[in-house]
């Protein structure tokens, strides 16, 4: 194992703050959200349905203004030539995109936020586990930095305003809980961005899908 790999493990629950926003310290190069508008003042009526407000359980996951976001950042099927198994997932964090593969030379793109400067890394590694509208707890480490989170350090129950939004993947590497997450947000306007601790943030809409769509096991690569 690398000494970057043992390094990340280590850090592992201190990285689990990372679920957390924090500021946006700049947007990824391929789709900068500030030079690349919505292609349409009137948008796709597919991708409005995609996005749009719907129950999900006994919560109600809000819509989502599509026309906030480049075409590239929502949900897509696109070629994808790969040897990779379908079912499996690779996140390209120069894109900002994570891909499910498909198979056939397809995959489903959806456009994520990676870690901010410091934050960002690259391995492989299985999701273990899954949850609906997980709990979030932040470490002491970051009550330290900002008490006013001391109220949530039993936890925060799931929700629309937890960090962790409408689902998450945890993704273990070497046999161990890396401390990171693919998850939903409370955020949207943080995807395309460099945002995060070393999680992977996706619109809720979006995380569902692959939730729904992804499978114990999974193989993750983090590019």
């Amino acid at each position: 194992m690398s000494a970057r790999m043992c390094a990340v493990l280590l850090g592992g629950a201190i990285l689990l703050a990372g679920c957390m926003p924090g500021e946006m310290t700049g947007p990824v190069a391929a789709v900068p959200p500030e030079t690349m508008p919505a292609e349409a003042a009137l948008p796709d009526p597919a991708l409005v349905a995609t996005y749009a407000a719907r129950a999900d359980g006994d919560r109600m996951l809000p819509a989502i203004d599509v026309t906030k976001f480049h075409r590239a950042l929502l949900r897509n099927e696109v070629s994808y030539p790969t040897a990779e198994a379908p079912g499996t997932i690779v996140i390209d964090t120069h894109g900002p995109f994570l891909y499910f593969v498909e198979g056939e030379g397809k995959a489903t793109r959806y456009g994520i936020a990676v870690g901010r400067e410091g934050f960002g890394w690259n391995g492989t590694g299985t999701i273990v586990r899954s949850a609906r509208w997980p709990r979030w707890t932040p470490p002491p480490e970051m009550i330290k930095r900002d008490p006013h989170l001391a109220k949530w350090k039993d936890g925060q129950p799931g929700g629309v305003s937890n960090p962790l939004g409408a689902r998450a993947l945890y993704i273990n590497i070497g046999g161990r809980d890396s401390g990171y997450r693919i998850h939903g947000t409370n955020t949207p306007s943080s995807i395309g961005w460099a945002a995060s601790s070393g999680c992977f943030r996706m619109l809720n809409q979006d995380v569902i899908d692959l939730y729904d769509r992804g499978r114990m096991g999974a193989k993750v690569i983090v590019l």
